[in-house]
């Protein structure tokens, strides 16, 4: 993780993750053209906001913590551009299921 991205605190219940890289390359040594690359869906957290407050005013700590590999919508969050390394913030609820 860069030194930009500790420093960027996401508040709430947003989460900050890193997109796995696209397979650029078949096993079999064939380079894929970028427009037929699929879309990669799952990200690694990187930094995790407090939670959400509930009616008391009490946060309600988030389901996934930094290091987590989660899955993502195909659509949806918020690009950030920190050192020339490209993450995006996701709310806790847009994030689709915790892999293990």
């Amino acid at each position: 993780m860069s030194l930009a991205a500790k420093r960027l605190l996401p508040l709430l219940d947003r989460v900050l993750v890193q997109r796995a890289e696209a397979i650029t390359k078949t096993k079999g040594g064939i380079v894929i053209p970028e427009k037929a690359q699929v879309k990669v869906l799952q990200a690694t957290v990187v930094a995790v906001g407090p939670g959400a407050r509930n009616k008391n005013g009490d946060h309600i700590p988030l389901a996934v913590k930094v290091g987590d590999n989660v899955l993502l919508p195909e659509y949806g969050g918020t690009k950030v551009e920190l050192e020339n390394k490209e993450y995006h913030l996701f709310r806790e609820s847009d994030i689709l299921a915790k892999m293990e």
